[in-house]
């Protein structure tokens, strides 16, 4: 049986990255009064997650089923932009994520697995017969389940937190580093950052 590490809703949820622009770490972090609980993960993880949980809002208030407010935009007391909190004690790296919504609390909820190499598939694999295949049960889990304005208010902050990386090459959407980078599209030619 895992350990589940659940906030039904956290005080605090937000993404957040430790280091200089071009070797941050990202994480994710939820808190309940003293227990905090900081879960790595890769920044197209930390994209993916606000994405989709920006759609999932978006359609929710097209659909006007829910039964609740979905906000259009998050609400300004909710905005968090103070610094990860310390200590800052990795509990997991993040592997798969899965994201749904409880009509019956009005909840998002997004649930955080482990990486584990176990569960990587080759291409090769996926070819053969899987029938006989049994995905590892996880050591750890992160349930985190977030009022609509709450998980708003997580995609405005991991948004900002994304923005404050380096700058995207124009050309090839490559990072650009401080001293340039070769781009590709531009045959080689190194670009300089802004």
């Amino acid at each position: 049986m895992p350990v589940v590490h659940a906030f039904d809703p956290p005080e605090r949820f937000v993404t957040g990255t430790v280091g200089e622009p071009g070797n941050r770490t990202f994480f994710l972090q939820a808190r309940e009064g003293a227990r905090l609980v900081s879960v790595s993960l890769e920044k197209q993880q930390v994209a993916a997650l606000a994405e989709r949980i920006d759609e999932l809002l978006d359609e929710l208030m097209a659909g006007d089923a829910t039964g609740t407010l979905v906000p259009a935009v998050a609400p300004l007391d909710l905005q968090d932009e103070a610094p990860l909190e310390q200590p800052i004690e990795e509990e997991f790296r993040a592997g798969t994520m899965t994201l749904s919504w409880d009509g019956a609390d009005h909840r998002v909820v997004v649930e955080v697995f482990p990486f584990s190499e176990a569960a990587v598939v080759s291409p090769e694999q996926l070819e053969e017969d899987r029938s006989d295949f049994q995905e590892p049960e996880p050591d750890e889990v992160l349930l985190v389940r977030l009022p609509a304005a709450a998980a708003r208010a997580f995609v405005d902050r991991a948004r900002a937190v994304l923005g404050a990386g380096r700058p995207d090459c124009p050309f090839c959407g490559n990072p650009v580093d401080p001293d340039g980078h070769l781009c590709v599209r531009a045959n080689g030619f190194r670009r300089r950052g802004p």
